[in-house]
């Protein structure tokens, strides 16, 4: 048996970019930032705060609403699954880019206030959590999706 999930409680750190396929999939790409408080150790020393910063994947449903209500600053609670995937850069490179695949989110901030000034729509009444089409269909292939 294995398990591959993964749950994050974060600010979102820019506007989601959204696009849509060919078959009309919308897909939205976020930026969550997690941070470590800063704290002292019994012998004195200092540890800094930490922030983390993970690439988070939406499809569909969710894509969708993040496209309307999720704006940069904004504090989300996300569930999903790790996956890593790899490119070769312009100077033949290989690189490596490991990403959230959200199964559910839950907009934590206060309707109609976002965190970065800008007033964002009331968040639909339902919640995101636990929707089936929030990710890609089971034995569909993602692998070859062009991000």
């Amino acid at each position: 048996m294995s398990v591959n999930k993964i749950i994050l409680l974060g600010n979102v750190g820019k506007e989601p970019e959204v696009r849509y396929l060919d078959s009309g999939v919308a897909v939205a790409n976020i930026t969550l930032a997690t941070t470590d408080r800063a704290y002292t150790l019994k012998n004195g020393t200092q540890v800094p705060e930490h922030t983390e910063w993970h690439n988070i994947v939406l499809w569909r449903g969710l894509a969708e609403v993040a496209e309307k209500y999720v704006h940069k600053g904004d504090k989300l609670y996300v569930e999903g699954k790790l996956r890593t995937r790899n490119y070769d850069d312009k100077n033949g490179v290989t690189r490596y880019i490991t990403e959230v695949f959200a199964d559910s989110m839950e907009m934590l901030s206060p309707k109609g206030q976002s965190t970065a000034g800008k007033s964002a729509p009331a968040a639909p009444a339902e919640s995101t959590a636990g929707k089936p089409a929030a990710a890609p269909a089971a034995g569909e292939d993602t692998d070859d999706l062009p991000f």
